[in-house]
């Protein structure tokens, strides 16, 4: 994994950080949408940016 794709990574904490909503409507949005972590360290799960928007229209 190189420079770029470690900076890409997000948390649940950091995706409700940018769409300015609570944290569990961000991991009910990721359990309904069945998203899977793109990388995992220790218990933190890491999603890449691409699913924000995704994540976006159900958790609004």
């Amino acid at each position: 994994m190189n420079k770029t794709d470690k900076n890409d990574l997000m948390t649940v904490g950091k995706i409700a950080q940018e769409l300015a909503v609570p944290g569990a409507k961000v991991k009910k949005a990721i359990a309904d949408l069945k998203i899977k972590p793109v990388a995992k360290k220790g218990v933190c799960s890491y999603y890449s940016r691409d699913v924000v928007a995704k994540i976006k229209a159900v958790a609004k």
